[in-house]
């Protein structure tokens, strides 16, 4: 068995995967609605593939237990995927760069607070939504037609998340 080592999500170690979704003061911002609310712009690439269609759905995740061993992951070929979390609770985030197989060595897991969001670019293997604590919803951001753009991919090898983090974060 692998053990992987579970990351803090932010920008720049999440680059090779796609977006993360947040109210980063870092980002291009403005004043709108008369100076009532501010906009921070264009934190995702959103791309419904070749003759798609965006969707946005709500999907509930039942919480995961701890520890947990991923055995599988998935991807959409045909679009990018985004979840922002609606419950404002952690959540994990298993992921290996794009390509027709996974390599165990190439997974990642990152740790996500409950004010950010992530946006998977086309091809992107994943895991599953991992909800942490308790149920949890999550505004989705996808292709419209899922049944033919999702692939599975099972692990030759289990791999198990290393908890030391989480700890440290005070987030289990």
């Amino acid at each position: 068995m692998i053990e992987l080592s579970i990351e803090t999500l932010s920008h720049e170690a999440f680059a090779p995967f796609g977006e993360v979704i947040e109210a980063d003061p870092l980002r291009t911002q403005f004043a709108i609605n008369a100076g009532t609310s501010q906009r921070f712009h264009d934190l995702a690439r959103l791309d419904p593939g070749k003759d798609g269609r965006l969707t946005v759905s709500i999907f509930r995740s039942q919480p995961r237990d701890l520890p947990l061993s991923i055995t599988m992951l998935e991807r959409h070929p045909k679009g990018s995927q985004a979840f922002m979390p609606l419950s404002g609770k952690p959540f994990l985030v298993v992921v290996a760069p794009a390509g027709d197989k996974v390599d165990p060595h190439q997974i990642r897991a990152f740790w996500a607070h409950g004010q950010q969001g992530i946006n998977f670019t086309a091809g992107t293997w994943h895991h599953p939504l991992l909800a942490l604590h308790s149920e949890s919803d999550f505004l989705v951001i996808d292709r419209a037609d899922p049944a033919s753009n999702c692939e599975e991919y099972l692990l030759e090898q289990r791999l198990s998340l290393n908890m030391e983090l989480l700890a440290g974060v005070n987030a289990c």
